[in-house]
């Protein structure tokens, strides 16, 4: 992985800045990330994630949403951490672990040093707060019976990491073999970081050059090869891949922010991309029976055929007989299906029952059928809204299902109602005006008949699930629509598409439809525009 004992080592220089700083709160993001609030003249702000794959511990200015019920975890941190002082920030060696050495205070007012493990190795990442020499809690327990060397829980002595066996410090040699493998040779090097300086030490770079540059790198290279972020304290020449250069605590945002987005939809909302896909599945299915029994709703008359011709031939008809073949008025040849329990009589009173049950049944069908196919689009809608969301987005989408009574609504507090608040939708800035855009249907519905004013102008895709967008403009210019029109198109089911029809309209001219589900509009008097997507100009605007 990039992130091997060299690279930490240059974060954990940029960490230096935390000594002396006062924990303030101490909050849990998803079940693998914790987010440390700090203050020493000026606020921090200290990500730690354990997750298997992107596992990190960084500085961040970003806004991450927060559980409101705290794991034991995190109560214990809270309990131990929180208004203590950071006295040191140290890795050790150069292996994927560091310490964090806080003073705080016991019960009895005595002042004691607490040590808080990161461990940043895979899917063996781990937060451990040990007291001398015992651990106080840990985010993930390692029980004896898992391993008998080192368990991880509460009351257990705490064994830190051993460090790789005969591997040399790259930082305490003049040179190296370029023919090694330094991977193998020497600690803290990952296979990434060992491939680039193989490849500089072959193209004439002088090995201490290399370890110089590293040292003296404040910065993040990142190359995406195939789709895929590879990224290191240097750039990484032998990808021959044209680097992104950023600040390193902001670079790990820019690679991890959105990576482990989904994952904290799943674990803080549940998981509503399974419940959506489970319930268009599940509407497919009524959808599909429905139609095969519209079919023979719809073929009813030949049960008001049977019936006529069983009565102009009864005498042809016995009890026991399972079909008879008969002829009607106008002369048809007829197999009649019979119930052997039954005369002639019985069994055209059951065809007429059955004629006039499918004849009644079709209204009722095609009702069903209806309602049906609106809550497959309806789905499909939040299925596309869910592919695109951001958590407040994927929040307000579960808060719109337990409103519709599709998901079970989650315990009011005790002390009454939550107060509510504005839908987080997205508002930018362009050419001088607002651009308001919704991403679910709680902020389309909120944004077009309470937040936009009559004479704003809305933008929406033709005949296609997307979002509501809205620039306070009664004319707009031709770069605003075309703006607009493409942010429309990019929020939509249509993005990968070229091209894409585009209605606008002004939002006096729009109206909800009675009894239709939240986020639906008529409208009049509108136009079309069509638009082919800039995808750099989308990602300006939206700061992605």
């Amino acid at each position: 992985m990039a992130f091997d004992g060299v690279f930490l080592k240059q974060i954990v220089s940029r960490l230096q800045v935390l000594n002396g700083a006062r924990i303030n709160k101490i909050y849990q993001i998803s079940d693998t990330e914790i987010l440390f609030q700090l203050y020493d003249q000026k606020k921090y702000q200290l990500m730690i994630s354990c997750h298997s794959s992107y596992n990190r511990i960084h500085l961040t200015e970003r806004s991450y949403p927060t559980r409101t019920t705290p794991s034991n975890f995190i109560m214990v941190m809270r309990k131990y951490l929180e208004a203590g002082t950071i006295t040191s920030v140290k890795q050790a060696d150069l292996d994927r672990y560091l310490t964090i050495t806080v003073t705080t205070r016991n019960e009895l007012g005595d002042r004691i040093n607490l040590q808080l493990y990161v461990e940043l190795m895979g899917k063996y990442a781990n937060i451990i707060l040990v007291n001398d020499g015992r651990i106080l809690e840990a985010l993930k327990h390692i029980p004896p019976f898992e391993n008998t060397k080192r368990t991880i829980h509460p009351g257990a002595q705490f064994k830190p990491t051993e460090s790789q066996p005969g591997k040399l410090n790259p930082y305490e040699i003049a040179d190296v073999d370029n023919t090694e493998n330094l991977f193998e040779k020497l600690t803290g090097f990952s296979p990434l970081l060992s491939s680039e300086v193989s490849y500089r030490l072959h193209n004439g770079q002088s090995y201490r050059d290399i370890m110089q540059e590293i040292s003296a790198s404040h910065s993040i290279y990142i190359s995406t090869v195939k789709g895929e972020e590879l990224f290191h304290c240097l750039p990484l020449t032998h990808l021959g891949v044209e680097p992104l250069c950023m600040d390193i605590c902001e670079g790990l945002d820019y690679i991890y922010y959105r990576k482990e987005e989904k994952e904290r939809i799943r674990q803080i909302t549940g998981d509503l991309f399974k419940f959506v896909r489970k319930e268009i599945k599940k509407t497919e299915t009524k959808i599909s029976r429905l139609q095969e029994s519209l079919e023979e709703a719809l073929d009813c008359d030949k049960w008001r055929q049977y019936g006529d011709a069983l009565y102009a031939n009864q005498d042809k008809v016995t009890k026991g007989m399972t079909t008879v073949t008969v002829t009607d008025y106008e002369d048809n040849t007829l197999t009649v299906p019979l119930n052997p329990k039954l005369d002639a009589r019985g069994n055209a009173r059951k065809c007429f029952q059955k004629y006039r049950k499918l004849a009644t049944g079709q209204k009722y069908i095609n009702e069903q059928l209806a309602l049906a196919e609106d809550n497959l689009a309806y789905f499909n809608l939040l299925q596309n809204q869910l592919a695109q969301a951001d958590f407040f987005t994927a929040t307000e989408i579960r808060q719109e299902l337990e409103n519709n009574g599709y998901l079970k609504a989650k315990k009011a507090h005790p002390r009454g109602k939550k107060k509510e608040t504005e839908p987080h939708y997205t508002r930018i800035s362009f050419n001088g005006s607002d651009i308001l855009i919704g991403k679910n249907n709680i902020q389309n519905d909120y944004l077009t008949f309470k937040k936009a004013g009559r004479n704003d102008t809305w933008f929406h895709v033709k005949d296609v699930h997307g979002a509501h967008v809205i620039i306070n403009k009664e004319t707009p210019d031709e770069q605003d629509i075309r703006v607009c029109a493409q942010l429309a198109a990019w929020f939509s089911k249509a993005r990968q598409s070229g091209s894409i029809p585009v209605d606008y309209t002004l939002i006096r001219n729009l109206k909800k439809i009675p009894g239709s589900k939240i986020g639906k509009v008529i409208m009049k008097d509108y136009k079309t525009i069509y638009i082919d997507i800039d995808e750099a100009l989308m990602k300006e605007l939206l700061g992605e």
